[in-house]
């Protein structure tokens, strides 16, 4: 397989590195793990890393270029993402003070939320631009190799993802009090904050 598809070897490195860096999608699973416990953090992981592959698989079939040739469709969407960020952030930050054994649901994301997130975020289309144009080849096989390429970046990030959730989780422990609650909330909600404006930025 490998002689057919030289470029795999190196995307498993890059899906690796683009899924387990710190990013807005990571946050929000390890806030959630913390917070609601790690079944809670299953949906967003799952929603992320499917929409993401299938993101993958529609530029890879030529969706992505609306985004290259209409850049007003990239900003709309880079403002949509970063408004809705935004929002969530404000509701983590504005959390009661609450231990985690009682704490509310209403700033869980879920799966359609972390599927969408993926949709309205211009550098999710752009990771998915350059996984396909650096790493799919041309030729007949070109299609085939898209459809490994959204496989093995949905087998790669679901355990990058996953290891989000479990830090969060080992860290409910030290979240039994409101106080410490208030903090990693504040905190979170700040992270969030900062990775959705410097995507507008940087």
């Amino acid at each position: 397989m490998l002689s057919s598809f030289p470029t795999l070897l190196p995307f498993l490195l890059f899906a690796f590195v683009a899924s387990i860096t710190p990013g807005p999608t990571n946050i929000l699973v390890l806030s959630n793990s913390a917070r609601f416990g790690l079944a809670a953090a299953v949906p967003i992981i799952f929603g992320a890393c499917a929409s993401a592959a299938i993101l993958v698989l529609l530029v890879g079939t030529g969706a992505g270029t609306t985004l290259t040739t209409w850049p007003g469709v990239q900003a709309f969407m880079q403002w949509a993402g970063v408004a809705w960020l935004s929002y969530l952030a404000w509701q983590i930050f504005r959390a009661p003070a609450e231990a985690i054994t009682t704490a509310s649901s209403e700033a869980r994301l879920g799966l359609l939320g972390a599927a969408g997130l993926q949709w309205i975020n211009p550098k999710t289309w752009m990771m998915a631009l350059a996984v396909v144009s650096v790493f799919a080849g041309v030729g007949e096989d070109r299609f085939v190799h898209v459809l490994y390429l959204s496989l093995v970046f949905f087998l790669i990030s679901l355990p990058c993802l996953s290891a989000w959730a479990l830090l969060g989780a080992g860290s409910s422990r030290w979240l039994r009090s409101p106080r410490a609650m208030q903090r990693f909330n504040r905190c979170m909600a700040l992270l969030l904050l900062g990775s959705a404006w410097m995507s507008v930025w940087v």
